[in-house]
């Protein structure tokens, strides 16, 4: 906590940490507290938070990802019973189309905070606007020359695909460019830790999808329609992005948080301008690459959370569907750890460049996914075919057995895509390299068992296991020689 006057500080963050700090130092104790240096900053070092302040400021984010996410889940469920089997199966192709086209959107989010948290260390805001400004104007256009492109060819698509119609795949293309556009003003949000803002950006996009998928598949039009859908929340969720960057990034915004150094305000200097400028120009090869890294990182976590399904289908075409809704109920966790992300990403990247780290923002993150992941495994163990009769249909429990294994992968894979967020805003690219490996090695390994339910789900925990070893051991070392470096007291 800051050494500056408790009135400034929020009255919920002084009960929260307050509390443990009464119980750490009454008579009463009967043991010291263990880690109490990651639990509380009693020094008040800048750039130091406790874990009790960075669940406060994550809460929020973590909130809105459980309510968007359930929201699919449960839109999943509800499309299941209304389209046809043909239908459904369409839409999972259309989706899919849709995750991998929208992959680079995350490498943005990525990027932009990379770049942004340099300025900002610069003292360069102005810049920030005014190449926002410009680069988001540049994607619009691109964007809507895509969705042009698209729709004019949506009939040749839809033969090549082997689809009746194209009106979906034209739409979930769209939506996906549309995603990969408000990636660049989450980005911006997540550099100002605006992590409000954000939320409710989940919030919009979980909650139009819902609403236009239901209403359009409910009117008739099918698994077309809910690309449709898909396409309406993207673009709505494209416009509150936009409008809620500008608003925290124009004057009268919220302050910046008092762990980063002032910004300019009002003007700059000449001299100062042409530096940051020519800064930015120098930036660029190295923002490209960045991007690369990101892509090539993020491309690699969707096949670790994917390829099981693709094989279990091409093997195993009896048992994809009982497979899929194991994969979906498991894998919700995944989504939960994306999200967070989104905060642990500019924590890490302003802390690092200030010499520190962010253990603690690190560690709240990790609270806040435990919940969940709990949760999620005690059912799985207890209770998967009941859990899955209740949610789909009694047809799809022959993939029960899997459910477990299956959940503990995906745990695994969470503190992985976690930790790779972390590797990925202090600049560390060696990880891409172990996620490449990885997913060469999961493939191999779920294609070995020929697309028995309990086994790949047993072949991916084993391989998730040995990933998250490697990146762990690899993030280890890196902050050991971090911590060594940094003055006493800020440990």
């Amino acid at each position: 906590m800051s050494t500056e006057d408790n009135s400034e500080i929020p009255a919920a963050e002084l009960l929260v940490e307050g509390v443990p700090a009464a119980m750490s130092l009454a008579p009463s104790a009967g043991a010291p507290a263990l880690g109490g240096e990651l639990l509380l900053d009693h020094e008040g070092h800048t750039g130091v938070q406790s874990i009790r302040a960075g669940l406060l400021q994550a809460g929020p984010l973590a909130a809105a990802g459980v309510v968007a996410n359930g929201a699919n889940v449960v839109v999943t469920v509800l499309l299941a019973r209304l389209l046809t089997t043909h239908g459904y199966g369409v839409l999972n192709q259309l989706t899919g189309l849709f995750l991998i086209l929208s992959m680079p959107g995350s490498a943005v989010v990525v990027a932009v905070v990379r770049r942004i948290t340099t300025w900002q260390e610069e003292g360069g805001i102005q810049l920030v606007r005014r190449w926002a400004g410009r680069t988001h104007r540049q994607g619009s256009v691109v964007v809507i020359a895509w969705g042009i492109l698209i729709f004019a060819s949506r009939h040749a698509m839809a033969v090549l695909l082997n689809q009746r119609s194209g009106i979906g795949i034209a739409a979930i293309l769209t939506a996906a460019a549309f995603f990969v556009l408000l990636s660049l003003d989450r980005g911006m949000l997540q550099s100002r830790r605006a992590y409000r803002p954000l939320a409710a950006n989940l919030l919009v996009e979980g909650g139009v999808r819902t609403v236009a998928v239901l209403v359009l598949v409910g009117a008739g039009y099918g698994s077309s329609g809910a690309a449709v859908g898909i396409l309406l929340a993207e673009a709505a969720t494209a416009a509150h992005a936009r409008w809620a960057a500008v608003r925290v990034w124009s004057d009268g915004a919220e302050s910046p948080p008092r762990t980063l150094r002032p910004l300019a305000t009002g003007w700059m200097s000449a001299v100062r301008a042409d530096r940051l400028l020519s800064a930015g120009r120098s930036g660029r090869p190295k923002v490209a690459l960045d991007l690369v890294i990101a892509s090539v990182s993020l491309s690699m976590v969707a096949v670790l959370q994917n390829i099981d399904v693709l094989v279990v289908g091409r093997d195993n075409s009896s048992h994809s569907g009982a497979y899929a809704a194991v994969s979906v109920t498991s894998k919700a966790i995944v989504f939960g750890a994306i999200v967070l992300g989104g905060y642990l990403l500019p924590e890490a990247a302003i802390r690092w460049r200030q010499g520190g780290h962010a253990l603690r923002q690190l560690a709240a993150v990790l609270v806040l996914l435990a919940v969940p992941a709990v949760i999620l495994m005690v059912v799985a163990l207890s209770t998967p075919r009941l859990l899955l009769q209740v949610v789909y249909h009694h047809a799809y429990v022959t993939a029960a057995p899997a459910l477990a294994p299956l959940v503990a992968a995906m745990i695994v894979l969470s503190v992985t895509v976690v930790l790779t967020m972390y590797l990925l805003a202090v600049g560390r690219r060696w990880v891409a390299g172990v996620l490449v490996v990885g997913a060469a090695a999961l493939t191999i390994a779920v294609s070995a068992v020929h697309g028995a339910p309990r086994a790949t789900a047993l072949a991916d925990l084993v391989v998730q296991s040995v990933v998250l070893l490697v990146v762990l051991t690899g993030f280890t070392v890196i902050h050991r020689v971090r911590v060594r470096r940094l003055p006493a007291g800020l440990t």
